[in-house]
């Protein structure tokens, strides 16, 4: 896993509640005016 870790920008492999924190926002009334877009949860490694 470290070894892993060094490829992200961020330097670490994301937890659990940060890839979560994407679906709520994405689940709730805030998100109401986005539509058809790719989000890449991934701490910036496809970036």
């Amino acid at each position: 896993l470290r070894e892993m870790a060094s490829l992200y920008p961020l330097g670490r492999i994301g937890t659990a509640d940060e890839a979560a924190a994407a679906v709520v926002f994405l689940a709730s009334p805030a998100a109401a005016w986005v539509t058809g877009s790719i989000y890449m949860v991934d701490g910036g490694l496809t970036a």
